[in-house]
């Protein structure tokens, strides 16, 4: 027991944003449960006969398989664009690195002469 008698009363503290918050959060949960729990089931779904069972699942397999041509249709002509740029990017690569290649043969042929000149001079 404090005996200062000049010591604060402690006061009261406020609720925060992060309690409000948090308590806004359990009430929502709250709610979300409580109507989780207390709505009303679904109807119950109709029973099908073996053959109607697989006539679904055949033409859902159909439908699967179709699309997948489709899909693969679509990637094959993907490839093929690829293919058309990677040859087209090949072709450029090719080119230009003849011209380079005539380029530094031209490069060291003037340089072979500049020597042949300086080779006469220094002696």
């Amino acid at each position: 027991m404090n005996t200062n008698l000049q010591s604060p009363i402690p006061t009261a503290r406020g609720i925060t944003g992060e309690g409000l918050a948090a308590i806004a959060g359990a009430v929502g949960s709250g709610f979300l449960l409580a109507k989780k729990v207390l709505s009303p089931k679904g109807g119950k779904s109709e029973p099908i006969s073996r053959a109607e069972f697989y006539a679904e699942l055949m033409a859902l397999k159909d439908n699967l398989h179709q699309e997948h041509l489709v899909l693969l249709e679509k990637l094959e002509a993907v490839h093929l664009a690829l293919l058309d740029k990677l040859d087209m990017n090949h072709r450029e690569l090719l080119a230009e690195l003849g011209r380079q290649g005539t380029r530094v043969s031209t490069l060291e042929a003037g340089l072979a002469r500049v020597d042949e000149r300086t080779r006469g001079v220094n002696r």
